[in-house]
């Protein structure tokens, strides 16, 4: 198996413990309620955040600090390999274009992925990053493929 790290963020929907059983890393994404950071999973469920939104709290969002991306980077490469980072989608936030400038600093050691997706198909990405992974990829390999498939995704809505 080639020694790629594989970073998404919680817009995926993949919760801390999951990504604990998949071995990949999850960066959680900031809110502001009311004035105060929360942490997505870490600081913050689903269930208080929504309980906020019923209230009269005021709700806003984030990208993942700076200082969170390259310490959670810096940590993963400590023993070498390379990381393949999987944003939401740069249509929807700056966080991608952010990772994309940081990465430019790690020497070709950080691969981030710009597939323009989010939730389910961001999630999907992941599952088939490691799948490519397991399979011995290089994290520049890997992307390629990502980037070659992003239309290759469907979300089937239905009403009762």
């Amino acid at each position: 198996m080639a020694n790629v790290k594989i970073v998404t963020d919680s817009n995926s929907g993949i919760t801390q413990a999951e990504a604990e059983k998949l071995g990949i890393s999850v960066l959680p994404m900031p809110f502001l309620i009311d004035g105060e950071e929360y942490f997505e999973d870490l600081t913050l469920s689903q269930k208080e955040f929504y309980e906020h939104l019923q209230g009269e709290a005021i709700v806003s969002t984030s990208q993942p600090s700076v200082g969170n991306v390259t310490e959670l980077w810096d940590e993963l490469l400590k023993d070498g390999g390379e990381i393949l980072h999987i944003p939401m989608s740069s249509g929807l936030s700056e966080s991608c274009h952010t990772a994309e400038s940081l990465a430019k600093d790690y020497g070709g050691k950080v691969h981030v992925v710009d597939n323009q997706r989010i939730s389910v198909t961001q999630k999907r990405s992941v599952y088939d990053a490691i799948a490519l992974r397991n399979r011995g990829m290089s994290a520049e390999e890997i992307k390629k493929v990502l980037l070659e498939t992003k239309f290759d995704s469907s979300i089937y809505i239905s009403l009762e």
